[in-house]
């Protein structure tokens, strides 16, 4: 028998607080990233997943923009600590979710997405689901979309 879990997305606002903190400190000092350093963009924030169950299987995306906007989500591959390391660009997964909502659409049209591509990211969450108990993952807004117009969380299929 088994039961879906659905996992909302939310917003780590201290470790992107650390984050915005470490390229402010770098501008103020007038030094560079290091090399391979992934530095947070202003459009960009931290969310993260918290997993109750690990033994998961990849349902589907619930995701909700409340008016015409981009989201891309890049997920990180590794248990990152900014408060003791800094994100590398190899720690960032392949392939993105991204979401979108054209210019236009109704409340009733779905949200837009490359299928193919969100069902490979939903399925490399579950499998690193198996090792970790919260994963973190970097939001991109865009073309309108911000922290507040997005509801978004990811469905599992929990074998008992």
């Amino acid at each position: 028998m088994s039961t879906e879990l659905e996992l909302p997305f939310r917003s780590d606002t201290q470790l992107t607080e650390v984050m915005r903190l470490r390229v402010q400190s770098l501008q103020q000092r007038g030094l560079k990233r290091q090399d391979g350093e992934r530095l947070l963009q202003p459009n960009e924030a931290v969310y993260r997943l918290d997993f109750s169950d690990q033994s998961l299987r990849f349902s589907h995306w619930t995701v909700r923009l409340s008016q015409p906007g981009r989201l891309t989500i890049t997920a990180t591959s590794q248990l990152w600590t900014p408060d003791l390391t800094h994100l590398m660009t190899r720690q960032l997964l392949e392939p993105v979710g991204a979401f979108w909502r054209a210019p236009g659409a109704t409340d009733d049209t779905p949200i837009q997405c490359h299928e193919a591509d969100a069902h490979e990211f939903g399925e490399r969450i579950a499998e690193l689901a198996k090792v970790r108990k919260v994963m973190y993952f970097l939001f991109a807004f865009a073309d309108g979309c911000n922290p507040q117009t997005v509801d978004c969380s990811i469905t599992f299929t929990v074998d008992s």
